[in-house]
């Protein structure tokens, strides 16, 4: 699996969000990204301090944003294989365990579907 589909990145991060990502440093120098799937965030992406997080054996590393890594449960990668994500933030409540929570905005993601050259060049899990 690559982080990118013909040289676009699988995920990226909006301006804002890199300045949110930033801001969220000064106090958690050391941060992932996981796409959550789970009922009770949605398809929000969960920022965690990286030693307060275990990657599964299963998850999918997408790719970097603002040097922070980001990964997704396989099961949810065979789902958005075509997708680009694109981290944004917006006005609200982050997840109840993300570093986002409390801070009057929240990470969101948006997607694109890869056109039809880009997913053709998407290798399939095996």
């Amino acid at each position: 699996m690559t982080d990118t589909i013909n040289g676009d990145p699988r995920v990226l991060a909006t301006e804002a969000a890199l300045a949110f990502i930033r801001e969220i440093q000064k106090d958690h120098p050391d941060i992932l990204f996981h796409q959550s799937g789970g009922c009770c965030d949605g398809s929000s992406p969960m920022c965690y301090p990286a030693d307060d997080y275990i990657v599964g054996d299963n998850d999918v590393k997408l790719g970097e944003i603002g040097g922070v890594p980001v990964y997704i449960s396989a099961s949810q990668f065979d789902v958005w294989k075509h997708t680009q994500l694109i981290i944004d933030v917006v006005p609200g409540r982050g997840g109840m365990f993300s570093l986002d929570n409390g801070r009057e905005r929240r990470f969101l993601t948006r997607s694109r579907l890869f056109s039809g050259g880009e997913a053709c060049a998407i290798p399939l899990r095996g």
